[in-house]
């Protein structure tokens, strides 16, 4: 089908295809959309003259036009790659020809086509997994994913407001209240939405997720009704609803949406082995036009020399061994394989299946808070009350004591303002507190209804089912809900809650109501949230308050515990909150009230005087008590953190969630270890308030950071240099308050200030970008979805699998590409040695060695087994690896590949080639046929002895493939009848000639070896020794 522009267009033109193609190509090319404010009317979308984006998700890499010419493309960018499509396609030319075509052809095609298939089908899985997430149906909204941007206009909640999750938005946990458009919300029926003549009006789209600014207009009614529009009325795609069922008008859809405007576009990764790889290879390039320019050069430039040189370039074309990439391809397969057949780390998927190397060189693994380190399940454990603390072990005690406290309260209940006048025992601290706790939030209780109801019946609210099993909580934090779950296991339960009340249950099934006089909802800048309640039996009004200590501490009576005991629950991990109450008359709440509205209808500094009316009311408050809540942490994530700081990886926490939040799991989860101070970064909004906190600073030593997403972005802004430098130092460096693309580009810039390998870790929507811009992405399956797993490199069920993943995995996954790399480019540099002394003692003549099915059958069947079983071969054992993880820090550094190795097997590579041509030269008998049987056997059996010298942990599947290349060898001398004399092989003057030439060229590395691991051991063959 044709999209309604292409439509429009084919009309509105005469005709003519090719005119027509070229113009809507190029127009194509040339347009990058801008983005507009619009205006959207509700039930006529023919009033909308623009074009707006599909509302598709796209995952994929390539198109059907792009595929082809894409992979060709990032397969031909290697060195390698290219130099042998230009070799192979010299031998079209009659002049140029060295033996037969399918030599040069047949390995290159089969290189391609694996990669071809491979990517194939990488490309329709993602098309797959896209497809299933757009074709989702919706009508009305909930409990499900939003599908994009919307305007909120209607809810079945009687309040006029919902929940919903923004988890896969920006990583915070705790439920957001949306507000519905007042206008809509009030109108009879529900299809009234379609009969009444109003518009949206939406800024253009952006990518703050924080912001945003519009207006809903109705003209049909009189007066014209204007409403503004702000955060609190959006629902933002892929977050999630989570009470009740909501409608509203789409406003951004597809590219549009804030989510996918915060999501990078995954890019092609390349392994920094690979690379490595590349350079050599390009190294090896120049030493075979130096090897050829010489043998002209000795020639004597005689002839149409540049043709001889071209010859000589072909011959020693085997230098750079076409066999590399297919090995080392294969070489990742097997690895993928190996890491997702791993009994130890269940559920592991390799999604990413070109880069399982860089799990061996990761220097900085930047991961996610909530879900990722944490289960984001909060407990309550600890209750403190100044002279008395209760545990999870005495909660009992707290129970008892509650309903002590209300079997009194019932007899006495018209004389409760007089009990509670009494000296304060510790029973009644603990009825205060409790009731405290369970009357400051902002927690409502649901109920599910049982009768399965629909649509707007809904509506209908389920007043008297106070059973305990079929109520659950709706809050915006968490910890909110911890707390009154724990007042209803100790014997106070909240069961209702409206605007303007709040019912608890005693113990003994009464029922309390108090009426909500105001409520001062929580904010960063406040740090604290507080309720004025009356209590309906008594007349009393209670401000009660509750808030983060620092906060807190200036505003209640003066004490002597508070700050300790807030230290100590701290050093345990827990989160805690300071409770305290305000007793107030009926004319001082009547004078606060006045004020405080006076101070709301202000126009100038209207939050400014709002604060100052309800400071005047936090003074010399009652301590009441001291809570301690815990947010779990997934299985193993100390030890497994322990285990990657000792690795020498340096470990970033960037989250969504607040300051205190992150610091509190920083230290409880022991990515800030005991001894540590930590530097808490001061907000910064200005370049010379940036300046000051960087000196401050660069004072400090051996401490972790903390610092807020908004004084990052100036810090980088002004100072990026010296803010990542110092950054870097830090043993740890926690990021809070950072948005998805925040996240991505604190890993561009360690990839690019730092030049290491970075890792990026998380569960959630908000995390995607960061895994797609770390050189390897690990996604962990979580509560938050698949979003992130699928985006990944590399698919984990729990945070603690990283540890075997990385020491283990990543370090034979290294390892052995780098042995099998080196091994391949050492086959090719020794026939190449081979070739050249040859030349050299026949006159500098141009001519193969060795011809036809030889070359072929060296470079596959006759050593191709062993060589691929390097990827079987392990240095250290696995339990080894995990126990001494210090080993990892030697791969960071990447000596198993260097030049220094590189050149060493070089060396290896010469001699070898040197005695097995010269030896082949010495010893052969009259005919030449001869020498190419001595010193190609020679050569196979040297391979083979070479192989072995390699393997560090020997494998039965090894030492099957050493005989098995070695059976098909001499299997296969009885047909290569034209290379070889058979009569000559079968006698013993053969044998002991080819043995000869076999042991000189060997045993000298054997020694060598052997008096390495003597005199200088390799720092795991003392563990394993």
């Amino acid at each position: 089908f044709l999209c309604p522009s292409l439509l429009s267009y084919l009309i509105a033109h005469s005709f003519n295809p090719l005119h027509f193609c070229s113009d809507w190509l190029i127009n194509i090319c040339r347009r990058k959309k801008e983005l507009k404010a619009r205006t959207v009317w509700l039930g006529c979308p023919e009033k909308c003259e623009e074009k707006y984006p599909k509302n598709a998700i796209k995952n994929q890499k390539y198109n059907i036009f792009t595929f082809i010419p894409g992979v060709l493309y990032e397969q031909f960018k290697f060195f390698l790659n290219l130099y042998f499509l230009v070799v192979s396609c010299s031998q079209f030319v009659p002049a140029l020809k060295i033996g037969y075509l399918y030599t040069y052809w047949a390995p290159l095609g089969f290189v391609l086509t694996v990669t071809v298939v491979r990517e194939a089908v990488d490309e329709f899985r993602r098309y797959k997994r896209d497809k299933e997430m757009n074709s989702q149906l919706y009508s009305k909204l909930t409990n499900q994913r939003i599908p994009s941007d919307m305007v909120f206009l209607r809810t079945s909640e009687k309040t006029g407001s919902c929940f919903i999750r923004t988890d896969q938005l920006d990583g915070e946990t705790d439920w957001k209240l949306k507000v519905a458009v007042s206008c809509t919300q009030r109108l009879p029926a529900l299809g009234d939405l379609f009969s009444i003549n109003a518009y949206v009006y939406a800024q253009k789209p952006q990518l703050d997720i924080h912001s945003f600014e519009g207006t809903f207009t109705r003209e049909d009614s009189d007066p014209t009704v204007h409403e503004s529009l702000s955060i609190e009325n959006t629902l933002w795609a892929s977050t999630v609803v989570a009470s009740g069922t909501v409608i509203g008008v789409v406003i951004y859809t597809g590219k549009e949406t804030r989510s996918v405007m915060n999501t990078s576009n995954p890019k092609n990764k390349v392994g920094l082995l690979d690379l490595e790889l590349n350079q050599l290879t390009k190294a090896l390039f120049l030493a075979l036009v130096a090897l050829s320019v010489v043998m002209v050069t000795l020639q004597g430039f005689v002839g149409p020399w540049y043709r001889n040189l071209f010859r000589f370039l072909l011959l020693f074309s085997y230098i750079i061994p076409i066999s590399l990439r297919v090995n080392l391809d294969m070489g990742k397969a097997a690895y993928g394989w190996m890491i997702m057949k791993d009994d130890n780390i269940p559920g592991t998927v390799v999604r990413t299946s070109t880069i399982p190397e860089e799990l061996g060189r990761l220097v900085y693994l930047l991961t996610d808070k909530t879900g990722t380190l944490t289960q984001n399940e909060m407990i309550f454990k600890r209750l403190h009350l100044g002279t008395v603390s209760y545990g999870t072990d005495t909660m009992d005690e707290i129970q008892s004591h509650i309903i002590n406290s209300y079997s009194q309260v019932s007899h006495f209940i018209n004389y409760l303002p007089l009990i509670l006048r009494f000296r304060k025992s510790v029973s009644s601290r603990i009825h205060e507190a409790v009731k405290a706790i369970a009357l400051c939030h902002n927690v409502t209780p649901v109920y599910e209804s049982r009768a399965g109801v629909s649509g707007e019946t809904e509506y209908a609210e389920v007043d008297q089912d106070f059973s305990d099993e079929n109520r659950t909580y709706q809050a915006s934090s968490p910890d909110e809900v911890a707390l009154v779950q724990w007042t209803e296991s100790v014997g106070l339960t909240l069961v209702n809650r409206d605007l303007t009340s709040m019912q608890l249950k005693t113990p003994g099934g009464h029922i309390l109501t108090y009426y909500i006089l105001q409520i001062f909802p929580f904010t960063s800048e406040s740090k604290r949230m507080g309720i004025i309640v009356r209590d309906e039996s008594s007349g009393e009004i209670t401000f009660y308050m509750k808030g983060a200590d620092i906060a807190m501490s200036t505003i209640v009576q003066y004490n002597d515990w508070l700050e300790e005991e807030c230290g100590n629950m701290a050093r345990e991990g827990l989160r805690t909150l300071v409770v305290a109450k305000k007793s107030l008359t009926e004319e001082q709440y009547q004078d606060f009230e006045s004020r405080y509205n006076q101070a709301k209808l202000s126009i100038h500094d209207r939050n400014l005087k709002v604060a100052a009316v309800v400071e005047s009311l936090e003074r010399e408050m009652e301590l009441l008590c001291l809570t301690g809540v815990e947010d779990q942490l997934q299985a193993d994530v100390r030890p497994t953190l322990e285990m990657l700081r000792n690795a020498g990886i340096k470990i970033w926490m960037l989250t969504g969630d607040k300051l205190e939040t992150a610091t509190c799991i920083a230290k409880s989860s022991h990515l800030v270890s005991r001894t540590q101070d930590v530097h808490i970064f001061r907000p910064v909004t200005t370049r010379g308030e940036a300046h000051l906190e960087l000196n401050a600073f660069r004072r400090k030593h051996d401490c972790a950071l903390v610092v807020s997403g908004d004084s990052l972005e100036v810090c980088l802004k002004y100072y990026e240099h010296e803010f990542v430098e110092l950054a870097c130092q830090c043993p740890a460096v926690v990021c809070c308050r950072c948005s998805p693309t925040q996240k991505a580009h604190i890993v561009k810039l360690l990839q690019h200030h730092t030049g290491k390998r970075t890792c990026a870790i998380g569960d959630g929507g908000n995390d995607v970008s960061m895994i797609q811009a770390a050189d390897c992405g690990i996604g962990i399956e979580g509560k938050e979805g698949k979003q992130a797993s699928l985006a990944a490199d590399f698919s984990i069920t729990q945070f603690k699998h990283i540890g075997r993943l990385l020491m283990v995995h990543g370090r034979n996954s290294y390892k052995r590409s780098a042995a099998l790399g080196q091994f391949v480019m050492h086959r090719g540099l020794i026939i190449s040695t081979m070739q050249a002394v040859f030349s050299s003692v026949f006159y500098f003549a141009s001519v193969p060695l060795y011809q036809g099915f030889l070359m072929v059958g060296y470079a596959t069947i006759y050593t191709m087994f062993p060589v691929f079983s390097l990827v079987l071969d392990q240095d250290v054992k696995p339990e080894m690896a995990l126990l001494y993880p210090e080993l990892y820090k030697d791969l960071t550094k990447g000596r198993s590949l260097s030049f220094k190795t590189f050149l060493i097997w070089v060396l290896i590579s010469i001699y070898q080639g040197g005695i097995l041509m010269y030896g082949a030269l010495l010893l052969f008998e009259s005919e030449f046929v001869h020498v190419v049987a001595i010193s190609f056997t020679a050569l196979i059996l040297t391979e083979l002895l070479m192989v072995a010298l390699t393997i560090r942990t020997w494998h039965w599947l090894m030492v099957v493939a050493e005989f098995l290349s070695l059976g098909c060898y001499v299997a296969s001398l009885a047909f290569l009848n034209e290379y070889f004399d058979v009569a000559f092989i079968t006698t013993v003057t053969f044998l002991w000639k080819v043995s000869a030439i076999t042991v000189v060229s060997c045993l000298p590395l054997y020694i060598l070896k052997y008096l390495k691991r003597k005199f200088s051991p390799p720092s795991y063959s003392k563990l394993t020794s």
